[in-house]
This record gives structure tokens, sequence and C-alpha cells, in this order.
């Protein structure tokens, strides 16, 4: 399994997690849902859905709870990197703010993929290499 091969298929999933998320999200709101709840909910339905699909589809390894409970930080490693793009972007560079996000997004893709990427392929201990699967079918 190849980096690059990684990377497309790290992006893929990008692209089907944002289609789920705004799915999710339209679908809150026709339900009645304020926006914010919805914004909410189909967050953390499209982050899950994109552990599983990143732990199958691009790293090809196993979901233990370790690695479920670690992921969120793919998140807040893009939050962080895009809206401080954002930020120099539009205040330090003088860039428009219509188009900041695109660049700020673009630049946190890297950063992301290699937090996902240590998350993901860790090695793991005995005690913590439980697979996600086995565990809740266990229960």
């Amino acid at each position: 399994m190849t980096v690059r091969g990684q990377i497309v298929r790290f992006a893929l999933v990008g692209v089907v997690n944002t289609a789920a998320y705004y799915g999710f999200y339209l679908s809150f709101l026709a339900l009645g849902l304020p926006y914010v709840a919805a914004h909410v909910v189909a967050f953390l339905l499209a982050m899950t859905g994109s552990f599983f699909l990143n732990c199958r589809f691009t790293y090809r390894t196993r979901p233990t709870w370790r690695k479920f409970l670690l992921f969120p930080l793919t998140n807040a490693a893009n939050f962080v990197i895009t809206t401080s793009g954002v930020w120099l972007l539009v205040d330090v560079a003088g860039f428009s703010s219509r188009w900041a996000p695109l660049l700020a997004a673009a630049a946190a893709i890297p950063i992301t993929f290699v937090v996902s990427r240590t998350i993901m392929l860790r090695p793991e201990t005995a005690r913590t290499g439980e697979s996600l699967i086995e565990a809740v079918a266990a229960k």
C-alpha cells in the first residue's frame, strides 16, 4: 500500500464524508431540528462514517476503540489549520475572505492526512488492540 494511494483514497473519503454530512444536515433540517443541532448530529454521524471508511478503504486497518476515540483529533487538526489559515490569509496576506477558506482547506489536507495516518496505522498493544467491531459484537 503506497502513501500516494492512501492520499488519493483519503481525498475520496473526504468527498464522501462531505456529501454525507450535507445530506444528513439537510435531512435533519427538514425534520425540524434547529440548524445548530442538525449540524452537530450530522457532523458526528459523518465523522463516524469517515472513521470506518478510512479504516477499511484508506488505510486497510481494523477499527479499534483506541483509533475511534483518537480519530476526532484529525478534525481538530483540520479546524485549527483552516481557522488559522483563514486569519493569516485574510488579515495578514490580504486575500479575499471569499477565497481564503478554500486555500486554507487545501493547505490543511496534507497535515490532516498525516494526523489521520498516524492514528490509524500506529501499532496496537494487546490491551488497546481489541477490534471495535469485535467488541460491539461481543455485547
